[in-house]
């Protein structure tokens, strides 16, 4: 392979792996088998002197990128060095490679038109991830789109590469995205020039539409002018179509009619992300990509909910109503009033009694129905022994009468109380069995 031109000392070039209006990538080579990926800035800088503009705010916006670095993030690519190459004065910063497909290649066959949603979700919480790692450093990367952003063989992650539109003066990245810019991921507002932190945002929606839809939602027809002109005033102006349709259009033939179904169960939270992002003023987008990551994070742990338009959910609707118009049709049943207490059997109810009578006869026997002690003997005359006998034994005697008197008695009155209570309550039931059905009943609430 021949060179093209030289770097920078000890940097082999190994020839172009990516070119385009914003610059070329080139895989370097350093010593040993140390292999990385070489942005080149198409606007030559032939001063490396503080008091050229250009070459000011080159290393201004490096240092930035640089910063990087500080707290590696396994979804940034990682920033190795920077310069002007040796032939052409074209400034370069070299970054980590990074082996695997973008997203763009992932999207094109012999892989699917769109992402399943496990792996979607997978993305979109690391790319949101490398957003807020850089804007928390201040960087804004300008360029997000789908084949700036790379799955590592390696590691399983997807990564954010070239921050080349983040070196560039405002005039420069103007100049590029009006002649070479994909300008299929750019925000309304960078069509003038400007790049916010809600400008990698509106990409972020765009590329996640993308893998949800099968394309974007305003696609480039060629790359006329009169072309790009349409997607830029799509951008600022049409409204964004369903992604839904798209997705549903492209589902995959080869996919059964079950898988279908469950990757058509978008979350919710997810459609509402997406359609935040790409809204046309930036102030009512996310602000930043801390936010955004925080928002996708919550709406990962939040509980699934079926889209309103689902199949399922338009059949479970249908069954809900149908049991309610068989509930209303129903006669209805009469339902008797809650009985509280203990419910017994006439026959029942008479065992108890006469067990209760049963049993306050045999404790009045066991107490007063026994021989009468005998009085010990004492030396007095007989006469005497036999008059207070006599008088003692009469007046226990009474006593007994009064008490016996008195326990049946009670008696009397507690099977009195007790079956006068079983016949109220028999009359309340037979009462309430005559009463008519309640026809009060409403359906039931699905």
């Amino acid at each position: 392979m021949s060179k093209v031109f030289t770097i920078t000392e000890g940097l082999e070039n190994l020839g172009a792996l990516r070119t385009g209006g914003q610059g070329s990538v080139y895989k370097g080579k350093r010593m040993g088998a140390i292999y990385s990926a070489v942005k080149l800035i198409p606007t030559p800088i032939y001063t490396e002197d503080r008091e050229d503009k250009n070459y000011r705010n080159f290393e201004n916006e490096v240092s930035k990128l640089l910063r990087v670095n500080e707290n590696p993030s396994p979804n940034v690519v990682k920033m190795l060095s920077f310069g002007i190459t040796e032939s052409g004065s074209f400034p370069f910063i070299e970054m980590e490679y990074i082996e695997g497909p973008d997203l763009c290649e992932l999207l094109q066959p012999p892989h699917e038109k769109i992402f399943k949603l496990q792996e979607l979700i997978k993305v979109a919480q690391q790319l949101a991830a490398a957003l807020a790692h850089c804007h928390n450093l201040g960087v804004k990367h300008g360029d997000i789109k789908s084949n700036n952003v790379k799955y590592n063989v390696h590691t399983g992650n997807y990564v954010l590469l070239d921050f080349g539109l983040a070196i560039m003066s405002e005039e420069q990245r103007r100049s590029s995205i009006r002649h070479a810019g994909a300008v299929e991921f750019m925000a309304p507002e960078q069509n003038e020039g400007k790049m916010l932190l809600q400008s990698d945002i509106y990409s972020y929606g765009i590329i996640l539409y993308e893998l949800l839809g099968g394309e974007v939602p305003f696609p480039l027809p060629g790359n006329s002018d009169t072309g790009r002109n349409a997607v830029m005033i799509g951008h600022m102006e049409s409204k964004v179509p369903d992604v839904m349709n798209l997705r549903r259009a492209n589902l995959p033939a080869s996919w059964s009619e079950e898988e279908k179904n469950r990757e058509m169960q978008v979350p919710e939270w997810l459609l509402a992300l997406i359609n935040k992002c790409l809204l046309k003023d930036p102030l009512l987008r996310y602000g930043n990509g801390t936010i955004l990551h925080e928002a996708v994070v919550n709406g990962g742990m939040s509980r699934p909910v079926m889209p309103a338009n689902n199949p399922e959910t338009v059949l479970l609707k249908q069954e809900n109503e149908s049991l309610r118009q068989q509930l209303a049709a129903m006669e209805p049943v009469a339902v008797a009033p809650e009985r509280k207490g203990i419910l017994l059997s006439h026959f029942t109810f008479a065992c108890l009694i006469v067990l209760l009578i049963g049993s306050m006869a045999f404790l009045g026997y066991s107490q007063f129905g026994k021989s009468e002690p005998k009085t010990p003997r004492a030396s007095v005359p007989i006469d005497s022994v036999a008059r207070v006998t006599d008088t003692t034994a009469l007046e226990r005697r009474r006593l007994a009468m009064k008490r016996k008197t008195a326990e049946a008695a009670a008696t009397k009155r507690i099977v009195d109380s007790a079956i006068r209570a079983e016949i109220e309550k028999q009359k309340a039931t037979d009462t309430t069995e005559d009463l008519s059905a309640d026809t009060s009943l409403k359906p039931i609430e699905f």
